[in-house]
């Protein structure tokens, strides 16, 4: 990849969550067009492998906890004193440690879900609207999910959640214009790590639920992604992009 690199489009995006996944899917996207990319997540040593195959020239690193309002501070300052600007921002950073329903939910658990998949797309919201969008203007995509469009017992305190992060979209885009654009994307069962308890040794039965066929893949997220912080999409704010293969359309069916 790094051997056909276009031209750098001045743009700046920070990803988080961003070392493998739909992060880094996104982070791939950006980097393929031409911005410049900073990404976060958890674990240093994947982070540097993720900077290597992006390109140490279009992209660095910061290692911390999504939810740690620290790490957050550092994740934008260190985007301003690298790039000079946070054109992008995209809140991908997430976690879903049970599954079951709500009625015995651990409030402890649900509170560390909150945490990590709400309040964290919160605060790396306010921080890159003070450091840069306020003034200069924008888009932030948070990535949701189907399970915060309807009910999803299995994985029920993550729907909560989700929901709560489309809510929020809608209010940031609310207050954020005309300036930011505000946006969501919702999507099915990805093939990652992080969802791999929904489809690992059942991949071709989960998959033959779609109309589509298959389950989604990194690079289908980091489209919508680019589409969503490109200029094609200038008159888009405040919306829920579904990307599910289609599952939505079995609905009450069967």
């Amino acid at each position: 990849m790094t051997s056909q690199l276009p031209e750098l489009s001045g743009k700046v995006a920070l990803i988080t969550g961003a070392s493998r996944g739909i992060g880094y899917g996104v982070a791939e996207a950006l980097v393929a067009r031409g911005d410049r990319v900073v990404i976060t997540g958890r674990t240093e040593d994947a982070l540097k492998e993720a900077v290597e195959q992006l390109g140490a020239e279009r992209a660095i690193y910061v290692a911390g906890k999504a939810h740690d309002e620290e790490h957050q501070t550092v994740a934008v300052e260190r985007a301003m004193d690298a790039f000079g600007r946070i054109d992008y921002l995209v809140n991908n950073a997430g976690t879903n440690p049970v599954f079951g329903p709500v009625a015995d939910l651990d409030l402890n658990v649900a509170r560390k879900v909150f945490e990590t998949n709400v309040i964290s797309a919160l605060g790396f919201a306010q921080k890159t609207w003070h450091a840069w969008q306020k003034d200069n203007g924008g888009a932030i995509v948070n990535i949701a999910s189907v399970a915060g469009l309807a009910p999803s017992p299995f994985i029920a305190a993550y729907g909560v959640s989700k929901a709560a992060l489309i809510n929020l979209t809608q209010q940031l885009a609310h207050e954020f214009a005309p300036g930011v654009r505000v946006n969501a994307i919702a999507p099915a069962v990805v093939k990652t790590k992080f969802a791999q308890a929904l489809y690992e040794g059942r991949e071709a039965e989960a998959a033959a639920s779609y109309p589509l066929a298959r389950l989604g893949v990194p690079s289908d997220i980091g489209g919508a992604a680019a589409f969503l912080t490109s200029s094609q999409s200038d008159w888009v704010t405040g919306q829920t992009l579904v990307v599910d293969g289609g599952i939505f359309l079995n609905a009450g069916v069967g």
